[in-house]
């Protein structure tokens, strides 16, 4: 599967690649907010104020990709564990303050996952296949292998493909209840060796064009794809192993990782673990002291690493230990709450 167009909305500036140039933005916040653009210019107003945070991500990544490709797309598959979780909460608590009685409709309309492909579908005019997966730390993983069997199958030739999160205050309050998120204050340039439990919230969506055959127009290509539930050390171990194996590889043969590092010293080990004991000699790149951690910042690692084939100089933020060799060949390896692991294989495009 081969990336030939990219687009990412972040709590950095990577919707016009400034990242690159002027540098990374610090947070000091708990909460990683997106830095959207202006949509006016690609959707109606009429249409943009009654949209979700999600779907606006979605809509502000996606339309100028379909755009582009409109004539060749043959469906939409997104990953996106929460969807549009602020309407879901609106629309639970109408049913509550109108008992049951006449609801806004947008807010139906918008409260579910697929809200964010069938936005796109119907403003793109892309009539093909359509699907959201929803499984939470795996979803754009999940929707990665949906896409290697469409074309595996020869059911598609070109699809859109990505992952979108949203930050809700509602959810927010009860994963910090729950101890997901760190207590103190700490800024973005500490967080990774902050050594506390709990991390940081972040929100953002990275859409994709992939084809199933390259071509003169390919960026990077998604090789494989892979997960696990509640897994232990040594399993993981053992699944990376069989994930290379699969692919004809060896540990020696990956030139880099881009690991999802997040500071929770309850589960930062896992990372460390497959990193000492597999990589020791490899890059190390990270991506969620830039962008927080949800649910397909994977999604995110992607269009990082498929910007590293590209030629583009990777902020020094990211960089946990250098690579000595060039990079044709990069292991992302995430994990949510250290209970679902994903593994994603890409490769460069040589020329």
């Amino acid at each position: 599967m081969y990336i030939v167009d990219m687009s990412c909305i972040s709590a950095q500036d990577t919707y016009n690649n400034a990242i690159f140039e002027e540098g990374v933005k610090v947070h000091t916040e708990p909460q990683y907010w997106a830095i959207e653009p202006k949509y006016k210019k690609m959707v109606p107003l009429n249409l943009l104020r009654r949209m979700s945070k999600s779907v606006r991500m979605g809509v502000g990544t996606g339309i100028p990709l379909i755009d582009r490709f409109k004539d060749s797309l043959d469906g939409i598959i997104i990953g996106s564990a929460n969807g549009s979780i602020k309407k879901s909460i609106s629309f639970l608590n109408q049913i509550v303050e109108y008992d049951e009685g006449t609801l806004t409709p947008t807010d139906f309309i918008q409260s579910t996952s697929n809200s964010i492909a069938g936005t796109l579908a119907l403003m793109g005019k892309v009539t093909g296949y359509n699907n959201t997966h929803v499984n939470n730390g795996i979803a754009f993983e999940c929707a990665i292998l949906d896409a290697l069997l469409l074309f595996e199958e020869n059911a598609a030739q070109r699809l859109l493909l990505g992952g979108v999160e949203e930050i809700s205050q509602a959810n927010y309050n009860v994963d910090s209840l729950r101890g997901m998120f760190k207590e103190e204050k700490i800024d973005s340039t500490q967080l990774l060796d902050s050594d506390t439990p709990g991390t940081v919230s972040g929100e953002g969506a990275a859409l994709f064009v992939v084809d199933a055959k390259p071509s003169e127009l390919a960026i990077a290509q998604i090789v494989d794809v892979a997960q696990m539930t509640h897994p232990t050390t040594d399993e993981i171990l053992a699944k990376a192993n069989a994930f290379l194996k699969r692919n004809g590889l060896t540990t020696t043969d990956i030139d880099a990782l881009f690991l999802g590092y997040n500071g929770d010293n309850r589960t930062d080990y896992y990372y460390k673990n497959v990193q000492e004991t597999l990589f020791p000699t490899q890059g190390v790149y990270t991506y969620k002291n830039l962008v927080g951690d949800y649910y397909t910042v994977s999604s995110f690692a992607v269009w990082l690493a498929a910007n590293l084939f590209s030629g583009r100089t990777m902020p020094q933020e990211v960089i946990q230990k250098a690579s000595t060799k060039p990079i044709e060949r990069v292991l992302i390896y995430n994990h949510y709450e250290g209970t679902q692991h994903g593994f994603i294989l890409m490769n460069k495009i040589n020329r």
